[in-house]
């Protein structure tokens, strides 16, 4: 039987898991959605391009059986991360859901918790500068703010965007210093952004809280049922070594 371990990866964390397999001797494979131009490569093989949903990812795993699914993709990635629990239950693969925790408030923070990139955009509509780091498949919910908005992304995002929008193409981790730089400069009033955790772009919040500044977040999607889950590599690894 086959050893190989699938990587639904596109995260550091799954690049971190990748390379740690590798170096264990393990047959890894990482799966990218391919909505990043130019990605950070994992160690290990590399596929790029969806499976076409649950069915899809099912008929590959029937196709290209493997020993076990590590779901390391984004926090937000919530139709990626049901598709792989409905695939892995279909053809009885083991699977885990690899997520790092959320972000926890620190004194002097002002968190606004919404639902939705929908009611992000309804807490902030009164404000005269917005600084939006959502990333850019979710910014046609902002299309109809009224004030000025910076967006923060990777690759530049598509319209609709806010009428009054200045872009800023780049990529984490980024220094408390560089965005306290950056929100001075655009005088932001607030910020806007997921609850994705980890470290590579914290630095907003310690900024907001440095000047005052509210910071609307949104909530986690949940995960799906009976999905095993772990919170760090190195529990990941555990496991994966449980099923190799």
């Amino acid at each position: 039987m086959t050893s190989r371990v699938l990587v639904l990866g596109g995260t550091g964390e799954a690049r971190r898991l990748a390379a740690a397999l590798v170096d264990d001797g393990v047959d890894v494979l990482t799966s990218l959605a391919g909505r990043v131009a130019d990605p950070v490569l994992p160690a290990g093989e590399v596929r790029v391009g969806g499976f076409g949903g649950a069915e899809g990812l099912g008929d590959w795993l029937r196709a290209h059986p493997v020993r076990a699914v590590v779901d390391a993709t984004h926090p937000f990635a919530a139709v990626m991360t049901a598709s792989a629990a409905r695939a892995a239950e279909a053809t009885g693969t083991p699977l885990l859901r690899l997520q790092r925790p959320g972000w926890t408030p620190q004194p002097g923070d002002d968190w606004r918790w919404v639902g939705s990139l929908r009611e992000a955009a309804d807490a902030v509509a009164g404000f005269g500068s917005v600084f939006l780091t959502t990333g850019r498949q979710g910014l046609r919910a902002f299309a109809d703010l009224p004030g000025r908005c910076l967006v923060r992304s990777v690759d530049p995002p598509e319209p609709p965007l806010p009428a009054r929008t200045t872009v800023v193409l780049a990529r984490g981790p980024f220094t408390v210093g560089a965005e306290l730089a950056l929100m001075r400069e655009h005088a932001v009033e607030v910020v806007v952004t997921k609850d994705s955790g980890g470290h590579l772009t914290e630095a907003k919040l310690t900024a907001a809280r440095q000047l005052e500044i509210p910071v609307v977040l949104v909530r986690r999607p949940p995960l799906p049922p009976g999905v095993a889950t772990a919170a760090t590599v190195e529990e990941a690894l555990a496991w994966v070594a449980g099923h190799v």
